[in-house]
């Protein structure tokens, strides 16, 4: 069994294809978790504890965890995910050469699946691509709004646009059913586009909850012919409830919302 079986089956148990983003901002964690001795593990764990019945992953963000506390909070997080029956996405968009990436792959040892950028070519993502238990999610048109001063880039002699020979390229790359693409729901255009290019891989689709992108796109081409993919929000869920004193439960009522709304569309 690999990453995306799994990920079928969660998506199967729970209904829903909702990932929760896990980025614990230090200036945006309530009061009650500042003085922990981990405050962003133990914010996570609440969030976990009032979300895990309607996601299907996780993903933690790297950027928030980069110090020392940090990657023991991290640690923490994932094992705390799995104990619930929830894998996790280490959304660290990495992508290097020779042993600098084999030392970023190891990451998946403890983690489920990874974000990496293409950009430095195949070789790069190889130490990703061979761990064939773990899901690899490829940057191919993101949410951003500065992501077309490259992603939409006119290729000569290609026909398409930069992130759509992304796409094939990762198809090409899938020979372990272990990739995926990072396709945001911020234009639903582009998002249709990368799906009839690649019917068959999964998406990570951000961009549905602060940034505002097309929920209903994200559903229709997020999902790949078995009906396996993701659709992520991080900061319209976690910090739903920031200025409440029950902000675990509201980020988990805004975590059923998400999972409703976009289950109209599934």
């Amino acid at each position: 069994m690999g990453f995306f079986d799994d990920l079928a089956a969660r998506i199967d148990a729970t209904d829903s294809v909702v990932c929760v983003g896990l980025d614990p901002d230090p200036d945006r964690l309530p009061d009650d978790v500042r003085e922990k001795e981990l405050p962003r593990w133990a914010f996570n764990r609440r969030i976990i504890d009032a979300t895990h019945e309607h996601a299907a992953c996780y993903k933690p963000n790297a950027a928030f965890y980069e110090d020392s506390e940090g990657w023991r909070s991290l640690r923490e997080t994932v094992a705390y995910a799995h104990g619930k029956g929830v894998p996790v996405i280490v959304d660290a968009k990495r992508g290097d050469i020779g042993n600098t990436a084999r030392q970023y792959a190891d990451i998946l040892d403890y983690a489920d699946a990874i974000t990496v950028n293409p950009y430095l070519g195949r070789d790069s993502l190889q130490p990703f691509l061979s761990r064939t238990d773990a899901g690899v999610f490829v940057l191919c048109r993101t949410s951003n709004s500065g992501g077309k001063d490259f992603q939409n880039l006119e290729l000569a002699g290609f026909d398409e646009y930069l992130y759509e020979h992304v796409a094939r390229r990762a198809s090409e790359w899938n020979e372990n059913d272990n990739v995926g693409l990072v396709v945001g729901a911020t234009s639903t255009d582009e998002l249709e586009r990368v799906r009839d290019t690649v019917p068959d891989l999964p998406f990570l689709v951000p961009g549905v909850g602060a940034q505002g992108g097309d929920a209903e796109a994200a559903v229709e081409f997020g999902l790949n012919e078995n009906g396996v993919g993701l659709v992520n929000s991080t900061r319209g869920i976690i910090f739903a409830g920031e200025d409440s004193e029950e902000w675990a439960a509201a980020a988990g009522q805004a975590a059923k919302r998400l999972k409703d709304r976009l289950n109209q569309y599934r």
